[in-house]
Parts: C-alpha cells; sequence; structure tokens
C-alpha cells in the first residue's frame, strides 16, 4: 500500500512533547524511514504492525528518563551487577512486525553477552530493563511491542507516577517490586522519583546509594 503525505514523513516537525501516528505502512516503509532518519536525531519511534509512533520527547521527559537511568546504574554499581547501557537503542525484529527505541534499556542479567563497545547483540537478545516516559502518548501500543520482543520488565512513569511491569508471559502485569533488583519496590523507585521534584540528580543517587547501604 503506498502513503501520500502533504509532507514526507522525514521532513515533519514535532514541537517537544508531541506526537504523531501514521497507519498502513510496510516493514519496508519503516525500515526506510530509519535509514532516511539516521541516527542523529531526537524523535522515538515505535512500530506494529503497520502503525508507526513518532514522538519528539519534551523537557520533562528527557529528565524523568535520564533521572531512571542513574537510579538504575547506581542500583547496579551498589549491588555489584554488571551492566550495559545502551541508551535509545532501535530494536526491530521483521518476523514480528514490530520495532521500537525506549527512551533508555540495559542488558544486567545478560550484560556479559554484550560487552564491548560495538558488540554484535543476537537478534533474538532483547533488553533485561527498558524505561518508558510517557507524556507525548499512550503506552498501550509500546507495551505490546515491548511484550512481543521479549523485554521482561519494564518501567513506566506516566501522570507523575512510576510503575514496574513484568512483561512476561500472556499478560502484562505490575509489579511489586523490580525483576533486576528485587530489593526495590514500586512505592521506593516512586519516592526517589518524588525527591527530584525538590532536589537534584545527585542528591537523588545518593539516596539510592544509601538505601542499598543500610538494605544489605
Amino acid at each position: 500500500m503506498s502513503i501520500a503525505l502533504a509532507t514526507p514523513l522525514s521532513q515533519i516537525v514535532l514541537s517537544p512533547g508531541s506526537a504523531m501516528t501514521v497507519s498502513g505502512l510496510s516493514w519496508q516503509h519503516y525500515q526506510l524511514l530509519l535509514a532516511e532518519l539516521g541516527d542523529s536525531r531526537a524523535t522515538r519511534l515505535a512500530y506494529s504492525a503497520g502503525s508507526l509512533e513518532i514522538r519528539m520527547p519534551s523537557k520533562l521527559h528527557e529528565i524523568v528518563n535520564r533521572l531512571l537511568s542513574k537510579i538504575i546504574f547506581a542500583l547496579a554499581e551498589e549491588l555489584g551487577l554488571e551492566i550495559v547501557d545502551l541508551g535509545s537503542t532501535t530494536w526491530s525484529r521483521e518476523d514480528l512486525d514490530k520495532g521500537i527505541e525506549s527512551d533508555s534499556c540495559f542488558f544486567i542479567q545478560n550484560a556479559g553477552l554484550v560487552q564491548g563497545l560495538d558488540p554484535e547483540i543476537p537478534p533474538i537478545l532483547s533488553p533485561d530493563l527498558a524505561v518508558e516516559v510517557d507524556i507525548a502518548s499512550a503506552s498501550n501500543q509500546k507495551l505490546v511491542i515491548y511484550q512481543a520482543l521479549g523485554v521482561p520488565e519494564l518501567w513506566l512513569y506516566s501522570n507523575g507516577k512510576v510503575k514496574i511491569l513484568g512483561l512476561r508471559g500472556e499478560q502484562i502485569r505490575e509489579l511489586e517490586s523490580s525483576l533486576a533488583f528485587p530489593v526495590v519496590s514500586v512505592e521506593q523507585l516512586q519516592a526517589w522519583v518524588a525527591l527530584r521534584e525538590t532536589e537534584t540528580d545527585l542528591t537523588v543517587v545518593k539516596a539510592v546509594r544509601q538505601f542499598v547501604s543500610e538494605t544489605n
């Protein structure tokens, strides 16, 4: 099916905090668009069975995304876990007709499989933990993509709240604590995010380190 737009997708400019969805795209359209847009851009793409969402992160989106990433890294360090941060890497599989660019994603349990500056990642190997900050758009489609790709855990920030979601199995479940970091409850994670409302990233990271020290 051919797509007719007044402006090519690659030339559409979105304002921070906005999103748009285009339907009727083939896998080939999606791959061509990825190649045309390149890696040096701020937009994030999510594709599923012909539907493509393009969103432009806002300032709040990036603050929360980077905060959650710092929390994850501090937890891994304090708990003595290996970690590989792959940021907003594109994950796509033609056999599933799905692809997504995470706000952030990490290998933790499987960090040993993706060491090095430019590792060769097996096609069916997905991150152990991903982060999604939903301010510009709803998360329903993205959750289905993550689940299909085999990502076991997602930290989702939406409407000022953080959820820890388990994506294994047929149903998406809200979890009481993290799979990657079992000592961290969703209440504790929310408390760290709330602390950032009046403090800096460093204050939150120090609180994370203190929490682990007191827990162990």
